[in-house]
């Protein structure tokens, strides 16, 4: 069991702390950290002050930790901070030592069972909460399915910030449902969200969703499998390769899903998808192409790239109108 941790009050207490014991430490992890592009938050000094919390028995994300004044360490924490720093040193992600991930302002348990959630992913959540609220506002409730769900981050997001939604979350990693559901209790939303396992959108394949569903979204794996020889060690070694390997082209899981999210969609309903760097346009040419949908936005990084997708299902006639059932 963690011993607790004394925090200061004392505004001035951290330029005590950021004294010889932190120092020789931050100096150890610049010396031999990279920031990862894909993890931009996570500087040696910002890992540095998670690991610092943990090691008074206290597991914050890093973004956490940011906030948070740091505590004294005894010898013996300093101790056990340097075994946290040499796993670090390592190559195990900061979001496995510490457990902790935050998405969309919510922090969360991380592990090994799921992929650690992305600012890429963010930027789908942020574009596909807009969608939802859209939805909520027509027809005062909606329904949500998040395909390759992981840790559940992108369904829990989108059930915490939109109380009239229920979300349906799916991943074929049972470990991964394993995880999402020790986030789902986290946060207390066993009543609206719901976890299955499973290929896709396979678990859905039941009356009650064909054409009952507002939202799909989904930050699939979209790695080419012939560029996994030059992602960072890092990845390779700890992440689950289920969740970023997309197969030969990187594209086969984003290519099933633009075909069968339609089934599932009620007319005016959304597909929202995270797409890899340089996968933008064709993915987007392919929704242009379907029958199924009529709109279709882009979402662009700050290089210009773009990252998500989302398409509207075609509205039905007047004589065909949208039957909420």
């Amino acid at each position: 069991m963690p011993l607790p941790a004394t925090h200061s009050t004392d505004q001035s207490h951290d330029a005590v702390v950021l004294g010889p014991d932190y120092a020789a430490r931050l100096h150890r992890l610049e010396q031999t950290l990279s920031t990862l592009p894909d993890k931009p938050e996570e500087t040696p000094d910002s890992c540095l002050r998670a690991l610092w919390h943990m090691a008074s028995g206290m597991a914050l994300s890093v973004a956490a930790a940011h906030d948070q004044t740091l505590p004294t360490l005894d010898t013996a924490r300093l101790a056990a901070l340097d075994v946290l720093i040499a796993r670090r040193l390592q190559g195990v992600p900061v979001a496995y030592i510490t457990g902790r991930q935050r998405f969309m302002g919510l922090d969360l348990l991380a592990g090994p069972e799921a992929l650690i959630p992305r600012r890429e992913t963010e930027m789908l959540g942020v574009a596909a909460l807009a969608k939802l609220r859209e939805r909520v506002a027509a027809h005062g409730a909606a329904q949500v399915i998040d395909v390759c769900c992981g840790s559940g981050n992108l369904a829990l997001a989108l059930a915490a910030a939109e109380p009239k939604s229920q979300v349906h979350g799916a991943d074929l990693s049972a470990k991964a449902i394993t995880l999402a559901g020790r986030n789902v209790a986290l946060l207390g939303l066993e009543e609206r969200v719901t976890l299955h396992t499973g290929d896709l959108l396979s678990p859905f394949h039941a009356p009650e969703f064909q054409g009952h569903i507002d939202l799909i979204v989904s930050a699939p794996p979209y790695i080419s499998s012939a560029k996994l020889d030059i992602m960072p060690a890092e990845i390779i070694r700890h992440e689950p390769a289920l969740a970023f390997d997309g197969g030969p082209f990187g594209v086969g899981i984003l290519m099933r899903l633009i075909r069968e999210s339609p089934a599932l969609l009620r007319a005016g309903g959304w597909l929202g998808l995270e797409v890899g760097l340089g996968q933008g346009p064709a993915m987007q040419q392919m929704l242009r192409k379907s029958a199924s949908f009529d709109t279709i936005d882009a979402v662009c990084d700050a290089g210009g790239q773009i990252r998500v997708l989302l398409a509207k299902k075609r509205e039905m006639t007047a004589t065909n109108a949208d039957d909420r059932g």
